[in-house]
């Protein structure tokens, strides 16, 4: 067994190339999470961690009690995750396998270029293309008064402002998302993928027991990390249309966790929530790899 020193020799170029990204997520990921003890104080800015006094879960009141804010914001975050997740997961599954069969390279080049560009804009960027595509004095209106048809709202429209977030995002980060799952789909064996087609497999035989295969270790880890974070459904998207909808259809947890906490200055409560948000977020995670392990996958890590 090789000696620490040796090790460090052989591998010190990679620990040394390593190191800035190590720094910067213990700096700013794992230490911050010492400021979660104010989810336990009745925090006060000018007495700060050290002298704020300690109130025990009394910052946990609105979740244990179920305060009507609290549990609107968590139905709202609820409904949109699983929209997300059951429209908008799939979807650079399929845009990646349209792209994998298209014959010509050079259109395959050029359409994902033209995919990848929205997720390069900005939240306030897109937001306001919408606005000015769907808004009352938008283009859509403008096209349609021109035409001496009846017009439609959809900015601004508190019943329809789920299915306009899950439009944004599908637009912006659909394209950018097919990257990993096209690399996936280049690990496809040439040769078993021939040897379906000689074996007379249709398109969707071999779509369903060649092509899937090799691509779902991809899929499940990305589900897996998917519902890690399913409770934070685009705060800085939502927040730049709240203004207009109202909190009762646009209020999730991140916007609930900086209304209350940086705007409202209840920074216990605040805290305590996201907290919470965290704690389930870790739970869905364990819970979603252990499910992918019985499955036979391997998941985020091995058993």
């Amino acid at each position: 067994m090789r000696s620490l020193r040796d090790r460090w020799r052989r591998d010190r170029v990679l620990l040394l190339l390593a190191l800035p990204g190590v720094t910067a997520l213990l700096l700013f990921h794992y230490l911050p999470l010492g400021g979660n003890v104010i989810a336990f104080q009745d925090f006060q800015p000018f007495l700060g961690i050290w002298h704020s006094p300690y109130v025990g879960l009394d910052n946990f009141e609105p979740v244990l009690t179920g305060d009507p804010v609290f549990l609107n914001a968590l139905v709202n975050t609820l409904i949109i995750t699983l929209i997300q997740v059951v429209f908008v997961f799939p979807l650079p599954i399929c845009l990646a396998l349209i792209l994998n069969a298209t014959i010509s390279e050079r259109l395959k080049r050029l359409t994902q270029s033209i995919l990848y560009m929205p997720h390069f804009l900005s939240w306030v960027i897109v937001v306001a293309l919408f606005q000015q595509m769907f808004g009352n004095g938008g283009m859509l209106n403008a096209w349609l008064r021109s035409a001496d048809l009846s017009t439609f709202s959809i900015v601004g429209v508190p019943e329809l402002f789920k299915l306009m977030i899950t439009s944004q995002v599908i637009w912006k980060d659909t394209g950018w998302s097919t990257i990993i799952f096209l690399a996936a789909l280049s690990r496809v064996d040439p040769a078993q993928m021939e040897a379906a087609v000689v074996d007379g497999a249709s398109a969707a035989r071999r779509l369903w027991h060649v092509t899937l295969p090799y691509i779902r270790p991809v899929i499940v880890l990305l589900l897996i990390l998917r519902l890690g974070d399913s409770l934070s459904v685009g705060f800085e998207q939502i927040i730049l249309q709240q203004a207009q909808v109202g909190a009762g259809a646009s209020e999730v947890l991140d916007t609930y966790v900086y209304n209350h906490g940086i705007v409202g200055g209840d920074w216990g409560t605040a805290a305590a929530v996201g907290l919470i948000k965290g704690i389930v977020g870790v739970a869905l995670v364990l819970g979603a790899n252990r499910l992918a392990h019985a499955l036979g996958e391997q998941g985020v890590y091995a058993k």
